[in-house]
């Protein structure tokens, strides 16, 4: 069962709508940016799921671990907190996070405890539970979150993962950002159960349905999750019910869907109904959150001319990070 709500300070939620605000304005820039060719490579955007990212990054520590997906720029900006490096790194600069060398689909910060976002469905489900594994033999009260899609809980790696967490009582959340599509499949194509959150029962452990697009109930949600992480009493599944409002990449053409059902679903806008309820309760007004709007609209803008102004990476280095220094194979 849930629990009752709780109570959350202005200063932190108004964060939230922050980072909701940093991520679309980030992801429609990188969007302008492919359609004008600045950036190589197409992008897999996460448009319209942004609550997820920024509520449960909102809950960890600096310390907690997490993996991501290749819909992950929302993951790495949440909880890195730094737009210049994602910029550069989507545009292979020395600047990135990866000095230009994962792009978009494989961004990671080990220093703020990003594990990786991953090209392979499902491949940072086994990695989110060796981090765990590492959290519990350190008996540190840290906790990781494997993020993943519906497509990837019909993958090997998903029943493996949630098997061994469970076996060993890992510190560990898996949250499945069900956005109705694994490629241009419904998921109600790919799946049989219609809840993924019902799979947690095979594996001894709890299963919630959220409703993704719902700040206030990903947080309250949550948290229960991370607490029982923390105390050591084992892994949890949460799925956010959500929507992606652009295709799969920035050149699908979409045909396997409704113009209708994308503008239901825009119709249920996370950033509209958080702005909503905050305006609601009184937490603030129009003009504290339009405030908030040009300081986020204002630091991607900053950090995308960052990135475009930012050297290539030297191709004298291109081998640099591929070994460990100082080892010689056998």
């Amino acid at each position: 069962m849930i629990q009752e709500k709780q109570v959350y300070s202005r200063e932190f939620l108004l964060d939230i709508y922050l980072v909701m605000r940093q991520i679309r304005f980030f992801e429609e820039t990188a969007l302008r940016f492919f359609q004008e060719n600045k950036l190589r490579g197409s992008v897999h955007l996460c448009i319209g799921q942004e609550a997820i990212s920024a509520s449960i990054m909102a809950l960890l520590n600096e310390g907690d671990y997490i993996t991501s997906t290749h819909r992950g720029h929302g993951h790495g900006i949440a909880k890195s907190r730094d737009l210049k490096s994602a910029f550069s790194e989507l545009m292979g600069k020395e600047t990135g996070f990866c000095h230009g060398r994962g792009g978009s689909m494989h961004i990671c910060d080990l220093a703020k405890g990003n594990l990786g976002a991953n090209a392979i469905v499902g491949g940072g489900l086994p990695i989110a539970t060796g981090g765990a594994l590492a959290q519990k033999l350190r008996k540190t009260d840290h906790i990781t979150v494997a993020f993943f899609s519906d497509g990837a809980s019909n993958q090997g790696t998903f029943h493996e993962s949630l098997n061994l967490a469970a076996v060993w009582k890992l510190p560990l959340v898996f949250v499945c950002e069900n956005n109705a599509f694994g490629i241009s499949t419904p998921v109600s194509q790919s799946t049989a159960v219609r809840d993924i959150a019902d799979r947690a029962a095979a594996y001894a452990m709890p299963g919630y349905v959220v409703d993704g697009n719902d700040v206030i109930a990903l947080l309250d949600t949550f948290s229960q999750c991370r607490e029982r992480a923390r105390k050591g009493e084992g892994p949890s599944l949460l799925e956010a019910k959500t929507y992606r409002w652009k295709g799969h990449w920035t050149g699908d053409p979409e045909v396997y869907r409704a113009k209708e059902e994308v503008a239901a679903w825009m119709g249920k806008c996370p950033i509209k109904r958080f702005r909503a309820y905050l305006l609601e309760k009184g937490i603030a007004g129009e003009k504290d959150l339009d405030v908030i709007d040009e300081q986020a609209r204002q630091e991607v803008d900053e950090a995308a001319q960052f990135a475009l102004e930012s050297p290539e990476p030297d191709p004298a280095r291109v081998m640099d990070g591929m070994y460990v220094e100082g080892w010689v194979p056998k």
